[in-house]
């Protein structure tokens, strides 16, 4: 019978946050250490498991000896370190980062969590008037499977990292061009049917405003019938291998509406192919 080792315990250091002693491991970073100490930072760019982006600037605090605000999902910590999370100038910074989006993105699809954060802060959308610049374009619907709606697109280059090296290795998209006219884009900016996409949809499931969406839920949401709260979700293995990736059914009116998979599910980590995602019209097929 063999054994496997557990690994070392990392040591702990001691840091002040909000003017409460927190430990936390080496190598954490504040965001660690934050939700080890139940105390809330708005994200929209992080992601459990992927390397930070640095994108979207929500998550900013302060920190004693620093210039200037300092992200807390990729700053670590350290002996020592004093972090404020809330105060006058981290609430204004995040207010007009939420501003700043608002006015150019549409974040109409964006989670509860972050409309919390908005109101919190009294985020005004209309802040810089009606002819603030904004990245509004058609949405492009190239197959069957999902849609990509850049008027709705942070950059939070979360879709990028899942496409990437750091779960599903397809590098099928990537960022394109400078500035405000930043994009999301396959190799050369080709139809996505033509570009190297598997179609696993890992990156609509990590998107966090609804500028990637399954081609059901933008169907419904057209015709006005997506009712989220009448959603069950059923949790299953699906069948086609033998990997035993966990699914998340959303079921509307007993009908499969959505698949996701769980995050914290130690097989798949919230990743799916293109058959786990999509491939459940057998089912419905009566």
């Amino acid at each position: 019978m063999t054994s496997t080792a557990l690994p070392e315990p990392r040591p702990l250091v001691d840091l002040t946050v909000d003017g409460t002693s927190v430990s936390a491991p080496v190598g954490s970073t504040i965001l660690d250490a934050c939700r080890g100490a139940a105390i809330d930072i708005p994200t929209l760019c992080y992601l459990d498991g992927i390397t930070p982006a640095n994108a979207c600037r929500v998550c900013m605090v302060e920190v004693e000896g620093s210039r200037t605000l300092v992200p807390a999902c990729s700053r670590e910590v350290s002996d020592g370190l004093n972090v404020v999370t809330e105060n006058d100038r981290v609430a204004s910074n995040r207010r007009l980062v939420f501003e700043l989006l608002a006015s150019s993105v549409d974040m109409s699809l964006v989670d509860d969590v972050t409309v919390r954060w908005m109101d919190r802060y009294g985020v005004d959308p209309q802040r810089f008037g009606p002819e603030a610049a904004t990245v509004d374009q058609p949405v492009k619907v190239q197959d069957d499977l999902y849609i990509r709606d850049y008027a709705k697109c942070i950059l939070c280059y979360k879709c990028v990292a899942a496409c990437g090296e750091e779960a599903q290795n397809t590098f099928a998209i990537s960022a394109a061009d400078r500035g405000f006219e930043s994009t999301i884009s396959t190799e050369f900016d080709i139809a996505l049917p033509e570009s190297a996409c598997v179609y696993c949809g890992n990156c609509v499931a990590v998107c966090p405003t609804g500028a990637l969406m399954v081609k059901t839920e933008y169907d419904m949401r057209r015709a006005g019938s997506w009712d989220e709260g009448s959603q069950t979700v059923v949790t299953t293995i699906c069948p086609y291998c033998g990997v035993g990736c966990n699914l998340e059914l959303h079921v509307q009116d007993n009908e499969i509406v959505k698949v996701m998979s769980p995050r914290d599910h130690p097989v798949t980590e919230g990743h799916l192919c293109i058959k786990g995602r999509f491939g459940y019209q057998h089912v419905q097929n009566r």
